[in-house]
């Protein structure tokens, strides 16, 4: 484990996304309709992005974390996790003009809808307590960073960024600018106050 110097981040919208040309303003209805075109995409301050699907490497590592996580929050009742194709809209000030997606999300259990509810249904008006971004080929660090931090200042409590390529993961707590420390290969992944209780060593992530 040890800490990292954080790099100023980068002066775009959302970095580590591509944004979608020719398109105006979009408010997360526009978002709700828009076509299935093989691109996964998220909207930002009323900017629609775009990324690739993620290669096999990253989206194992989500999958792995996803199923983890997901039977432990079950096992002890704490809360629902979501997948990369589940969204929020986590700004309460302009809940129409942002809508995320992070490739594994675990939000508690007061905070979820009554199953069967129309928000229960749609993309919850919330930020999520925990956000797992798996670095891909198309993004960078310093990319995931500033994602890191948006989430944060909407109310998630907790952001994991993993990096296949250096084998580590930044964690990023509220109260901090840019990531409090990086865990290596010898290192475990810690749920904190967030989701009591979890751990999973970081070596697993990369087997």
């Amino acid at each position: 484990m040890r800490n990292l110097a954080y790099s100023p981040p980068l002066n775009t919208p959302a970095p580590w996304a591509e944004i979608v040309p020719g398109v105006g303003p979009m408010t997360v209805e526009d978002l709700e309709a828009w076509p299935d075109d093989g691109w996964q995409y998220e909207l930002v301050g009323g900017v629609l992005v775009r990324m690739p699907f993620s290669g096999y490497e990253a989206s194992n590592i989500a999958a792995r974390l996803l199923i983890r996580l997901g039977a432990y929050a079950e096992d002890h009742e704490l809360g629902e996790v979501t997948g990369a194709d589940g969204g929020y809209r986590p700004d309460p000030a302009h809940p129409r003009e942002t809508e995320l997606a992070p490739d594994v999300a675990f939000v508690r259990a007061g905070r979820i809808p009554a199953p069967g509810s129309p928000d229960y249904q749609r993309a919850l008006r919330l930020a999520p307590d925990l956000a797992v971004e798996v670095v891909s080929p198309s993004q960078s660090r310093r990319a995931l960073a500033v994602k890191a931090a948006l989430f944060l200042s909407f109310g998630t409590r907790l952001v994991w960024v993993v990096l296949p390529k250096q084998r580590q993961v930044d964690i990023f707590r509220v109260g901090t600018h840019g990531p409090s420390v990086t865990l290596g290969i010898g290192d475990t992944l810690d749920g904190e106050d967030v989701i009591p209780g979890f751990s999973y060593p970081v070596a697993a992530l990369f087997r």
